[in-house]
């Protein structure tokens, strides 16, 4: 098998970082059949857990969780996976924003959001 066989076999990992149930089965929904692996936890202890056993290429993280605030979460992957692109997503922490992307997001997208919007964002780190 060429190298090109190999990679276009390799899904890369998408990790939604959300407690919100209905949230997490949308975005599965939208990014099905796009060719990602995608999991998702529900805590920042579960997805430093996570980080601990995998490298996912993008996450997905909400900023308000349960045990504390995705913000913190951004400083920590940026720090410690720097190769890790990171989209922040919030619907009620709009002012949130600024201090996502100084804390190291690569993006922030503002809930609700579109299919559109969603796939824009994560296909333009994926390759």
């Amino acid at each position: 098998m060429t190298n090109a066989a190999t990679h276009a076999n390799t899904k890369q990992k998408l990790l939604i970082i959300e407690d919100e149930g209905e949230m997490c089965l949308l975005i599965n929904m939208l990014l099905d059949g796009k060719g990602l692996e995608v999991e998702h936890v529900k805590t920042i202890a579960d997805a430093v857990e996570y980080f601990q056993q995998y490298r996912p290429a993008i996450v997905l993280v909400d900023n308000r969780l349960p045990d504390g605030f995705g913000l913190d979460l951004v400083s920590f992957i940026r720090k410690n996976y720097p190769a890790t692109k990171i989209i922040m997503i919030s619907g009620v922490d709009v002012s949130a924003k600024d201090i996502a992307l100084e804390n190291g997001a690569d993006l922030f997208l503002e809930k609700p959001f579109t299919k559109a919007q969603l796939w824009q964002a994560i296909s333009g780190f994926l390759n």
